[in-house]
């Protein structure tokens, strides 16, 4: 006689679901998988202007005295862009807008695509608003924000002591 013969009570087998075990699950999670991984690894150009939202690339470098701020905004003009600040957010905000015609003996097409931006970007010291300045060059956006003297007397060296 085993100690399990003694016990008042038997345990009963409860069964596990599990999810391999379920089709429609497993199908549901392939098809979820398919579309997660869909546009990896391929270049999104194709679909520019008609699918994917334009987002234009920023740079940003800090000196002692200043942030320097430059985005790349291709086929824009300078009306078409607006720069502000606010506290400390700078906001670079612009549409685009691009239409291109072709024609030909027996043709005839037009493409237009448009869309718009906001990109914000905090700031992490004090400015001095009175003296920023903004260039735009050949689709190039240039911001310059110097740093107010308060900012740059709080900068402080550290040394770094080799034991």
């Amino acid at each position: 006689m085993s100690i399990k013969d003694l016990m008042p009570f038997k345990k009963k087998d409860v069964p596990v679901k599990r999810e391999e075990d379920n089709p429609i699950a497993l199908l549901r999670r392939d098809i979820d998988s398919l579309f997660d991984n869909f546009f990896r690894g391929f270049a999104m150009e194709p679909l520019a202007g008609h699918l994917a939202a334009f987002s234009p690339n920023v740079d940003i470098t800090e000196t002692d005295k200043e942030i320097k701020v430059t985005a790349e905004l291709p086929g824009m003009d300078e009306k078409d862009i607006d720069v502000s600040l606010n506290k400390d957010m700078l906001t670079i905000k612009g549409e685009k807008k691009e239409e291109k015609e072709d024609k030909g003996k027996n043709y005839y097409r037009v493409e237009r695509s448009f869309g718009s931006f906001s990109r914000t970007i905090p700031l992490p010291v004090e400015i001095e608003t009175e003296k920023i300045g903004a260039s735009f060059k050949k689709g190039v956006l240039t911001v310059t924000l110097p740093k107010s003297a308060k900012a740059i007397d709080a900068t402080r060296k550290i040394n770094v002591k080799v034991e």
